[in-house]
């Protein structure tokens, strides 16, 4: 499924946090969001799964405008991850991970053989079976992140969102949980500060600033020194090859970091096949 941003501007308390962001996703793609804090990776996802609604412009799936899908047919397309969930509910980690098939069912419909089945080759792929009886609330940070991309997997929806989706990860889950992400043949959108996962498992990058989109395109090309230390405020040594860079970082001055970033006047699409 194609996921279009049209010229979407965002704004929360009164302030632009994304401002006429243009960008397509096409089918099976991973693309991964890359910014400081506050550049509006995931605000920008929320317009994406209808949790803010753009002030200008607008979002598509395979054409069509998310704010005219009912919230059903809004589920079916997008599932959702995110960095942080609740914990305060008394579910086991099955029960949990099932809830993502209820977008399929009608009301008050009951659990199929077949949501079953998906279930639990959802747990297997994010290695939670084993944990399929404990209590949410009573898990890590870690297997609660791996519960939520079960949820998500159980979903089967075309357009999968991660928000921070390495949080709470040790080093081995967080390539497990990017390897999975990479083989669904989904299209995923995801909110990343690893530049590092993100050059290992992206097909394309974006990075915002101060809410606008300052580069697009294939993370080796768009991964440059000049753009890091402008960006994120560090200066990087480029290890590796040419298409599988590895970065080390060092940490700059405050003094000396800027981002030199205006918004286009015109919503013109950045492309990330740039």
């Amino acid at each position: 499924m194609r996921v279009e941003f049209d010229g979407v501007t965002v704004a929360l308390g009164g302030r632009n946090v994304v401002q006429q962001a243009s960008l397509a996703v096409e089918p099976g793609e991973v693309v991964g969001l890359l910014g400081p804090n506050g550049s509006g990776k995931s605000s920008l996802l929320r317009t994406l799964y209808r949790a803010v609604k753009p002030r200008e412009g607008t979002v598509r799936l395979d054409g069509q405008d998310v704010q005219r899908l009912t919230g059903r047919q809004a589920a079916r397309a997008v599932a959702v991850m995110l960095q942080d969930s609740p914990t305060d509910f008394d579910l086991s980690v099955e029960e949990t991970v099932l809830l993502g098939r209820a977008p399929h069912h009608a009301s008050f419909g009951r659990d199929t053989p077949d949501d079953l089945r998906i279930v639990d080759e959802a747990m297997r792929r994010t290695e939670v079976t084993d944990l399929r009886d404990r209590m949410v609330a009573t898990l890590s940070g870690g297997q609660r992140q791996r519960v939520m991309l079960a949820r998500a997997l159980a979903q089967e929806s075309p357009v999968l969102v991660l928000d921070e989706p390495s949080n709470h990860l040790d080093i081995s889950h967080q390539h497990e949980l990017m390897s999975t992400v990479r083989s669904l043949g989904r299209t995923v959108i995801a909110a990343l500060h690893d530049l590092n996962l993100a050059t290992q498992y992206c097909d394309h990058v974006v990075v915002l600033a101060e809410g606008g989109i300052v580069a697009a395109g294939a993370p080796a090309q768009v991964f440059t020194p000049e753009l890091i230390r402008t960006t994120f405020g560090v200066d990087v040594r480029i290890l590796g090859d040419s298409q599988y860079p590895v970065f080390a970082f060092h940490r700059l001055a405050a003094s000396a970091r800027g981002v030199d970033f205006t918004p286009s006047a015109s919503p013109k699409e950045s492309s990330v096949n740039a």
